[in-house]
């Protein structure tokens, strides 16, 4: 038995200065493998000036390569002309993967008009942090430059344009030119040069994130996108005055997979606008106004093919508008816009909340002409709110040729914001069903399809 307790307690012994030589080594061998792992990672390049790490918490790794706009010579005065820095600065970002060119806090860098170009290495982050600033109006403006955009970014792959800065366009000159409707007796307009830039212009880009900025008073449109796939809009403040003519906050253009999120505009024009070409857009939970509403449109301007499909808004505020959700189109177009749902949007003494016009015009001479958009399968759904009593809170104005075809209404509530009379909807020439009794009851939409409804080749999208 003794021998017996001896050889266990050995034993016993053995193992455990066995378990502790092979822990060990595993931790060394695991040690080995971390510091292999780390010494393959290649470190960004440092091209002149060098890259350097932010000092804030930009939420970058330690090998994000980052090019701070005044190690390029910007001064981020205001005053002086920027332009050159920040081109150096964009060339040298664009060159390295996963970049970040930083315009820090604190400092305010006038531009002048802009065209960053691609393509860049993937992961190129744009981060503003202070202010962007555009020449003081038309007079400041560089002698040939062109006056219709400030900014572009052309053919850009995979960047993200953030940050809790601020983009100025110093509209207040431009909105001031005679030719402007404002400028005139009665909307009318002035002889002289017209032309006004838009703020920030994404052509032929894809694979875009633009979120938490701040952009004020841009010359016209505040952000553009042409030809672009796969973008995201998130968290954006968007603002110039209510008399501020074509500011339009979002616009996009034959640009396809568009999410626009999360965002506060107001302006002189649409929230949001949607031209010709766009397909797959979502906006959801957008506080819109005062401004003329969230558009699709106008199409079809000088007889032209415009085709809109998959468009839906939803969970939004649009307040003290001159319209809520609209389409509109011009005599003459072709094309169509089809499976639009506008749902959950709350009204706030809103002109027009609910509108479709077929005859738009920006003047009073407009010919009469039968060919149209064709516009059909759209929803409206817990749509509900106050109206503006100067306009019908439905005004669904439809072509004489080309009528409107399942128009599709439920959960439609909309009450005179002042007042106890209720107007009457408008309807001309529109097809549809209120799957639920409306308010105010729309007796005008006719039901079902009409008769003789003309298939044209121009229609089909």
């Amino acid at each position: 038995m003794e021998f017996s307790q001896v050889f266990v307690v050995v034993a016993s012994i053995f193992l455990c200065f066995l378990l502790a030589f092979f822990c060990t080594r595993f931790q060394d061998h695991e040690g080995d493998v971390h510091l292999h792992t780390f010494s393959r990672i290649s470190l960004p390049p440092s091209p002149a000036p060098e890259a350097a790490t932010p000092s804030y918490n930009g939420g970058y790794s330690a090998y994000t390569a980052v090019f701070d706009v005044r190690s390029f010579g910007a001064v981020g005065d205001g005053v002086v002309d920027d332009t050159q820095a920040f081109k150096m600065a964009w060339e040298t970002a664009c060159e390295t993967e996963s970049a970040t060119l930083l315009v820090p806090h604190g400092h305010s860098f006038m531009i002048q008009s802009t065209i960053f170009t691609g393509p860049c290495k993937t992961g190129l982050i744009f981060q503003i942090e202070g202010t962007i600033m555009a020449p003081d109006g038309p007079r400041s403006w560089q002698q040939g430059n062109s006056r219709r955009q400030w900014l572009v970014f052309y053919r850009i792959n995979e960047m993200s344009m953030q940050g809790g800065g601020v983009i100025d366009g110093r509209g207040e000159k431009w909105w001031d030119l005679p030719c402007k409707p404002h400028k005139g007796i009665n909307g009318t307009t002035l002889p002289g040069p017209c032309d006004s830039p838009v703020a920030i212009r994404f052509f032929a880009s894809s694979n875009l994130i633009v979120q938490g900025l701040k952009i004020k008073n841009g010359p016209q449109f505040h952000f553009r996108f042409d030809n672009c796939r796969n973008v995201l809009v998130d968290f954006l403040n968007i603002k110039a005055p209510p008399e501020s003519p074509n500011t339009d906050g979002i616009h996009i253009e034959n640009t396809n997979d568009v999410k626009i999120y999360n965002s506060v505009v107001s302006n002189g024009d649409d929230c949001v606008s949607i031209g010709a070409g766009s397909h797959n857009v979502d906006i959801r939970n957008i506080t819109c106004g005062p401004s003329h509403g969230i558009s699709i449109g106008s199409l079809g301007i000088r007889n032209s093919r415009a085709c809109v499909s998959n468009i839906t808004v939803t969970d939004s505020i649009i307040k003290h508008s001159a319209n809520g959700v609209r389409i509109k189109t011009w005599q003459g177009g072709s094309g169509s816009v089809s499976k639009v749902t506008f749902d959950n949007i709350h009204m706030d003494t809103v002109r027009n909340p609910i509108i479709i016009d077929q005859y738009y015009c920006m003047t009073k001479s407009c010919i009469n002409q039968t060919s149209a958009v064709l516009i059909s399968d759209i929803l409206y759904t817990n749509i509900k709110g106050t109206y503006d009593i100067r306009s019908p809170p439905m005004h669904l104005a439809c072509s004489d040729s080309v009528p409107c075809t399942n128009l599709t209404l439920s959960e439609v509530e909309l009450l005179p914001s002042k007042g106890q009379i209720m107007m009457n909807p408008f309807c001309w020439n529109a097809y549809g069903n209120p799957q639920t009794l409306t308010i105010p009851p729309l007796f005008c939409l006719l039901e079902g399809n009409p008769q003789a409804l003309p298939q044209r080749e121009a229609d089909k999208c």
